[in-house]
């Protein structure tokens, strides 16, 4: 199954100006990554032989699999944020700088006192905010629906976090996140934005923009990109409106032709665009994918004007192009390396199958830049985060 629009609000140099986009004028996002223990740059991997099968010049694929060791990305957007946040507090009551190094300094911290830090998840996110918190040697109370997957949660109590599992979708453990952050003085660390909470999911998003700032020096030049197409996920929208940001601001209108790809199921970016009249909406479906991380019902609305101002292409598909898409990864053609990726790491992988050869994406395909010259850029969110399904769907540990 797969659903498409072309996005008639893209356009082709976006503007986000005026002070609640005053955050993007930051710079220290790849600095401060740099300075965490057991940073390295992700692999940037090449498929040539799948590029030569689905008749493109060049896949690439920055593989998020093994990030700080914690199998996704998300650890960059939220331990920014949290350091953000920090920073901001730190500020308030003293003169000397908060520095990165000061963000690993137990002896600063405990100037700044004991925080709870809370985030509501379908796994990788929560994750992250629990590992940043226990790095931090603060605590962490993380909301998941009570059917995500055993595997997930047990990971997040392994960083030491409190797990609340809430009868419901991703959107009311985010509900049931805020409303318990101001009863008990906790701060959410949430990558979706709501009234009077913007600020660290614009954190988050910055964070995630190191994904696009390691490539510089490998596929990206200072005036010319070495990629056609980027495919990039989007639940809440974070990651998606990270690489709208980092790729209209370096390059304008030149900018590489950017695909939103989401679950048939949980299509909030793709529904927005085809019926909202430039007003996000939520998704008519039932959230269930096996694309965990992609099942989010409402979009950000911080996320979501970055995504309406870039995109040209939004692209829905079923758990049948993901599950192709994660044997693909697992199994490659001929000398192709070899990438171990999650459900909704696959994703952008299934967008890719599904526009080579779903008959009904053909035309779609034709109008975009996918042919024999292009060259497409993918990212691997995450690692198998569900090792169970992983095994029983591509056959191997």
């Amino acid at each position: 199954m797969c659903e498409y629009a072309f996005n008639e609000l893209c356009r082709a140099k976006p503007e986000w100006s005026g002070e609640e986009y005053a955050f993007l004028n930051e710079r220290d996002m790849l600095a401060f990554h740099q300075a965490l223990p057991g940073y390295a740059p992700t692999p940037l991997l090449e498929l040539p032989a799948l590029a030569a099968r689905l008749g493109l010049a060049g896949i690439f694929v920055k593989d998020e699999g093994q990030r700080f060791g914690i199998k996704a990305f998300k650890a960059l957007g939220a331990s920014y944020a949290m350091y953000r946040f920090l920073k901001q507090r730190w500020q308030e009551r003293f003169p000397e700088p908060f520095t990165p190094e000061c963000f690993q300094d137990r002896t600063a911290l405990k100037k700044l006192g004991a925080f709870t830090f809370c985030a509501a998840t379908d796994g990788n996110h929560g994750r992250a905010v629990a590992w940043t918190a226990r790095m931090l040697g603060q605590k962490a109370v993380i909301y998941m629906p009570a059917d995500s997957v055993a595997a997930r949660v047990e990971n997040i109590r392994n960083e030491g976090a409190e797990v609340v599992l809430v009868r419901g979708t991703f959107d009311l453990c985010v509900e049931r996140c805020a409303a318990a952050a101001a009863k008990n003085g906790w701060q959410a660390i949430s990558d979706t934005a709501y009234p009077g909470y913007r600020d660290i999911p614009g954190w988050i998003l910055l964070g995630y923009t190191s994904i696009f700032a390691e490539l510089e020096g490998l596929l990206h030049g200072p005036m010319k990109i070495g990629v056609d197409t980027v495919i990039l996920p989007a639940g809440v929208g974070g990651l998606a409106a990270a690489g709208a940001a980092y790729y209209s601001k370096r390059y304008g209108a030149k900018r590489p032709a950017l695909i939103c790809i989401e679950p048939v199921s949980s299509d909030c970016f793709l529904e927005s665009v085809r019926f909202g009249r430039g007003e996000p909406l939520p998704t008519r479906g039932r959230q269930t994918s096996i694309m965990a991380g992609l099942n989010c019902g409402v979009p950000s609305p911080l996320a979501w004007p970055f995504l309406r101002d870039a995109f040209p292409f939004f692209l829905a598909v079923g758990d049948s192009w993901a599950e192709q898409a994660m044997r693909r990864y697992a199994q490659p053609l001929k000398d192709d390396p070899r990438i171990v990726s999650g459900e909704s790491g696959s994703s952008g992988l299934a967008a890719l199958l599904a526009l080579s050869s779903a008959p009904k994406l053909a035309a779609a395909r034709a109008k975009l830049p996918l042919g024999p010259n292009s060259r497409v850029l993918l990212v691997n969110t995450e690692g198998d985060t569900d090792p169970e399904n992983f095994k029983k769907v591509v056959g191997l540990a």
